[in-house]
This record gives structure tokens, sequence and C-alpha cells, in this order.
């Protein structure tokens, strides 16, 4: 069995990394060499991460490591049994890769879609068997993630989702099987996550970022919310609100927070950022050493 993941940004690398421990051959396929490679080195050192940690023995590591071949060619998917789908959350990219990949792959190929916040029922209806569209939604970081939210449109058939779920277990992942609808369950109890901690910081007067973070991990979240969202992206964070805001008709309890606006637009969004988010940026190599 083979999976071809489409798109080797970060999620795209994390969901690898995550199918590979299955045993399964990948395909990584992107439109740029350097990428690919790149991808493929965070790979291995993700996979000797969790080998050291003791969620992966050495030898299950090393198999990891050996299932992957890279293309840049869309077309070395037409073999591929499951095609996942790893783009930015834009509908239009979306939507024309799916169009693609109709001309590519076998008609009884499963189609994934990783999409965060997007209507998967509407990305399935680009193509001539919408019926085979599956989203596959992971909470960021993909590695850690104990679930995969495995999103059903309203003419998904069974056996795709069957599939789509054995994958999913051999990941050593728990599948949720859902309805299509706005944000899910993680994304839309996030926000709520989110917005509580933002309208605590407008209200408290004494009441800062570290606090709150301080208090919540405290009681067992792995992160507090402004940690979560500096670790996450601003921008992202900002991103899914919205989409969320347009799909529920401006229904959903936490609209998209003048905050995360004006730091998006400064450029603070997140840890990753050279000017940092809620926090300061991450330390360079150079600053590590």
């Amino acid at each position: 069995m083979q999976i071809a993941i489409v798109g080797l940004g970060e999620h795209g690398t994390a969901l690898a990394q995550v199918f590979a421990i299955g045993g399964d051959a990948v395909l990584l396929v992107d439109t740029a060499e350097h990428t690919l490679r790149r991808a493929l080195g965070q790979i291995s050192q993700g996979l000797g991460r969790m080998a050291q940690q003791g969620r992966l023995t050495a030898l299950a590591a090393r198999r990891a490591r050996r299932v992957f071949t890279l293309s840049t060619d869309l077309a070395r998917c037409a073999e591929a049994d499951l095609v996942l789908e790893a783009l930015p959350d834009r509908m239009d990219a979306k939507q024309t890769l799916f169009r693609a990949l109709d001309d590519l792959v076998r008609p009884d190929a499963v189609l994934a879609t990783t999409a965060a916040a997007l209507s998967v029922t509407q990305i399935a209806a680009t193509t001539r068997y919408p019926e085979r569209v599956i989203g596959l939604h992971v909470w960021r970081p993909a590695q850690r993630s104990e679930i995969i939210e495995l999103v059903r449109t309203p003419i998904t058939r069974q056996d795709v989702l069957d599939v789509a779920t054995e994958w999913v277990q051999r990941a050593h992942k728990r599948p949720i099987v859902l309805e299509d609808s706005p944000g899910w369950i993680t994304n839309r109890l996030a926000q709520t996550y989110f917005g509580e901690a933002l309208l605590l910081l407008e209200n408290g007067d004494t009441l800062d970022a570290p606090t709150i973070d301080r208090l919540l991990e405290a009681t067992g979240f792995e992160l507090g919310p402004f940690r979560q969202m500096d670790a996450l992206g601003i921008e992202r964070v900002l991103a899914v609100a919205q989409a969320l805001f347009e799909a529920t008709f401006h229904q959903t309890a936490h609209p998209p927070h003048p905050r995360l606006v004006r730091m998006t637009q400064a450029g603070l969004t997140g840890r990753k950022s050279t000017r940092g988010g809620f926090y300061p940026p991450a330390p360079t190599r150079e600053q590590r050493a």
C-alpha cells in the first residue's frame, strides 16, 4: 500500500513522519527538490527523537526512515492508494490540486484533505468522484497529537472511511469519525480556549499572558492558551477564527479578536517569527550556541 503526501511544509512533513510509522510506502511530492530534502532530514531527526524518548523503538525508527520516495512530479501519485493533500488552507489551491489529481489517480484511490477550517464537502465537490474524498485533520504538532479527525461529507463512502481508519490506526493514532461541519471538534474548542483567554487578558487588571498560561498549565493543560497560539502561529489562529466566523454565518461565540488582527499586521506571529508573539521569538541556532 502506498500513501502520497502532496505539500511538504511544516504540517505535511509532520504528517509524513506520522504515516511512516505505519510501515506503508510513502511518496513525498513537492514542487521544489530542496523542500523535499529538507523535509526528509526533519523527518529523520524527528524519528530519532521519538526513539530517544522511548516513543518508538530504534528498529522501528530505522524502518520508518526507509519508506520514503521523493518526487517533484505530481504524476507519480498515479499508483497511490491514498493521496493526502497538505497545502496551505486556501480553498482555491486545494480545489485546483484535487482537480489535477482527478486526472491522475485511480478511481478507487482515496483523496484526503488536511483542511483546518474549510468545507471538506466543498473541496470534494470539485472532483469527479466526490464520494472518495475525506478530511483528515490533525492538531499540530501532528507527531504528538493522539487523535486524528476523519471528516466525512454527506456522500463519503463507508469503505473509504474504513481504509482511512486502518491507516490511522497503523500510524498509532486514534481515529475519530465526524460529519463535515465548521471547525469540527478540536478547532471549535480551541477557539473557545483562545477566545476566553483573550477576553481575560483584555479585561483583567492584574492578569497577563504568562500568568494565565501558568494557571492553565498547572491544571493539566500541556500548553496555556497564549503559549499554544505562539506555537501554532498567530496568523494561523486568526485565519481559522475568520474561516469559522464566515462558515457559521457570524454565529461563533468567539469572532476573530482584534488583538490577533493587530499582532498579525505587525508581524508578531509567534515563536517562529523574528518578532515573536505573546512571547519573545525562539532563539536562533547561534544564540543557543
